[in-house]
């Protein structure tokens, strides 16, 4: 009798959700420095928050240090490079965000305001 074998398939991990009381939806990230360049996502998992800058990418992450009002990560996204971030809940409306790594090759090192506007459209 012959039996097939199928490779073993790891299965993804969930997704992380918003920590409990952070507001799911339409956030405008605000990036402190020269330009201040504003952009809005449609935040529904905090990986959206953590991991900016490999938005899209498989990564594996690490909790460094996780309080009710502090989070931070290192995570590791392959070719494509890793991170730290560090997320500051001040209300479940208002985070700041500071996050470094590599993301396609080049160094990355940013600050952002994070602000809830509303229900994702």
């Amino acid at each position: 009798m012959m039996m097939a074998i199928a490779p073993a398939v790891q299965a993804a991990a969930p997704l992380p959700r918003l920590p409990k009381g952070l507001e799911a939806g339409e956030w405008e990230l605000r990036e402190r420095g020269t330009d201040g360049a504003v952009r809005r996502i449609c935040v529904a998992h905090l990986n959206q928050l953590l991991q900016s800058r490999h938005a899209g990418n498989s990564c594996k992450s690490f909790t460094v240090s996780e309080t009710q009002r502090r989070l931070v990560v290192t995570y590791e996204c392959g070719a494509a490079g890793n991170g730290r971030t560090d997320l500051r809940i001040e209300t479940a409306r208002l985070v700041q965000i500071q996050s470094q790594g590599i993301a396609r090759g080049a160094p990355f090192d940013f600050s952002l305001e994070g602000r809830w506007v509303g229900a994702c459209h």
